[in-house]
């Protein structure tokens, strides 16, 4: 059985618990640490629940970047907590989690989501773009209007108030893909006439179009941008 190692402390109150490939919040963690703790780090682990936090009542930032917390992701109430970084995990259902975090975490003001379906963006996935991802900023914005600070960007005045006016609307859902009935004789019926190639009218067959991309990463830790538009060349 591997050795458990001692997390980092820093200043009494900065507890650091990372890369242990652990699924659960240790009990020790709370049990030593959670009465004091302001800032925790659980980055880098195997966690698929954040159960273990119910002891730390009065932390104010929490960072679990790196893990495999998905849509069933449930928080104790933290009503300090101004900082949550959940980047890159298995989040996938924005609206489920947003309406949790307003109700268990009301004084939060920076929240990232990098790397998760949820918040698409063309470094993860290439079908999404930049209007994509501002859609998505209206729709968090407007579920909770009190962040200063959304992934890698401040919240301007101007965005908080078109989240407002139509956040409500921003919210992308994909569309179900339901089979075609399977009649007798329909492979047989003439299709209505189109000018494209006989294997792009089969949507089981279709290859896509091309099209611009116009997607500029702002992060801090970008290697440089990748997506440069025409009028920057």
């Amino acid at each position: 059985m591997a050795q458990r190692e001692s997390p980092v402390v820093l200043n009494g109150t900065q507890i650091s618990y990372i890369g242990q490939d652990s699924k659960d919040i240790p009990h020790f963690l709370g049990e030593t640490y959670g009465k004091f703790a302001r800032r925790l780090d659980l980055s880098f682990n195997l966690l698929r629940s954040l159960a273990g936090l119910k002891m730390f009542t009065e932390l104010e930032e929490l960072v679990v970047d790196n893990n495999l917390l998905g849509n069933d992701l449930q928080l104790p109430r933290l009503p300090k907590l101004h900082t949550l970084t959940l980047n890159k995990n298995q989040l996938t259902d924005i609206e489920a989690l947003l309406e949790h975090l307003a109700d268990v975490t009301p004084s939060l003001e920076y929240l990232s989501l990098l790397g998760n379906e949820a918040c698409p963006n063309q470094l993860v996935s290439l079908d999404k773009d930049d209007d994509d991802y501002q859609r998505y900023r209206f729709f968090v914005l407007y579920k909770l209007p009190q962040l200063k600070f959304l992934d890698s960007r401040k919240v301007t005045k101007k965005e908080l108030m078109e989240a407002q006016a139509r956040g409500a609307f921003m919210k992308v859902v994909k569309p179900k893909l339901e089979a075609l009935p399977n009649e007798a004789g329909l492979e047989n019926r003439p299709l209505p006439y189109t000018p494209l190639p006989r294997g792009s009218r089969d949507a089981g067959n279709h290859k896509g179009v091309f099209a611009k991309c116009r997607y500029i990463y702002y992060g801090k830790h970008s290697e440089g941008n990748r997506f440069i538009q025409n009028d920057q060349l």
